[in-house]
């Protein structure tokens, strides 16, 4: 699972390709892309305009992690596919309930 997140400062940094305008919100799993680098894809239903998506990403994390929506931003990529989040939680605590959900489901 490693190659798609970071630990910094206490938490955990996520690497997204977030996919909007898609048929329902989900997690897909984990890609490579054509670079070599893993980021964990994820779709949601929010057209990226006004920061839609953003936010349908972090509510999306969020109620998958059973975290606060305040623990979780979008802190770079804001008008990119490819975007960090970072997500205030332990790695460990993160991993095991995404665990489930990066085999492509």
């Amino acid at each position: 699972m490693a190659g798609f997140f970071r630990e910094r400062g206490g938490g955990l940094e996520l690497f997204v390709r977030l996919t909007p305008k898609a048929a329902a919100d989900r997690i897909d799993g984990i890609e490579t892309g054509d670079d070599g680098r893993s980021h964990l894809a994820i779709r949601v239903r929010a057209l990226p305009e006004r920061g839609a998506a953003n936010a349908a990403l972090e509510r999306l994390l969020a109620e998958t992690l059973g975290l606060p929506r305040s623990k979780v931003s979008v802190v770079a990529g804001h008008t990119a596919r490819l975007k960090t989040v970072r997500l205030n939680a332990g790695a460990d605590f993160v991993l095991n309930v995404l665990g489930g959900r990066t085999t492509g489901g």
